[in-house]
């Protein structure tokens, strides 16, 4: 058996962190004279598995969700749930990669001059994953402070306008 002290040491965790998925029905520890928490080999596995979701994306509530629940379909809910945005995050995590791998290497002194990494810039910014009114984005009190690319929308009257900087 362990202590708190001994088992947030184990995982490298302050012991407010067990203390406070105690208090949300992640763990049960037993209990010693003086009320003393102790935790055994099953709650070094649950603590474990904690870890391990939320490093997944999982909130404590899914997670207390998947440990609790008595019937697998449940559980299998949850997984399918949080499945779908791992595979997004691991798809985004895998374009970053090929970016960096690209610009490392390039033959350009500057990559960000190169043929090559601009026409997948532009292929990335004609995707519209962003898409900023055109008002907000040429106003003189927008500052965008992302680097995600975005697009522009004209509103419908300002379309043919020739006084206005091209989208």
């Amino acid at each position: 058996m362990m202590s708190i002290g001994q088992i947030a040491a184990h995982f490298g965790l302050a012991t407010h962190v067990l203390r406070h998925w105690e208090s949300v029905g992640l763990l049960t520890p037993g209990r010693v004279e003086g009320d003393r928490r102790r935790y055994g080999p099953d709650d070094l596995f649950r603590v474990a598995v904690i870890l391990r979701a939320k490093e997944a994306g999982f909130g404590l509530e899914d997670i207390h969700e998947m440990i609790t629940a008595r019937n697998p379909g449940t559980r299998h809910r949850v997984l399918r749930r949080h499945r779908a945005d791992l595979v997004r995050r691991i798809a985004q995590a895998q374009t970053s990669l090929e970016l960096i791998d690209g610009a490392l290497t390039c033959d350009h002194g500057d990559f960000t001059a190169c043929p090559h990494f601009q026409e997948t810039m532009k292929e990335q910014v004609r995707s519209d994953i962003f898409t900023i009114p055109y008002e907000i984005a040429y106003s003189s009190e927008t500052k965008i402070t992302s680097s995600a690319p975005f697009s522009v929308t004209a509103p419908p009257e300002a379309e043919s306008s020739p006084s206005r900087p091209e989208p």
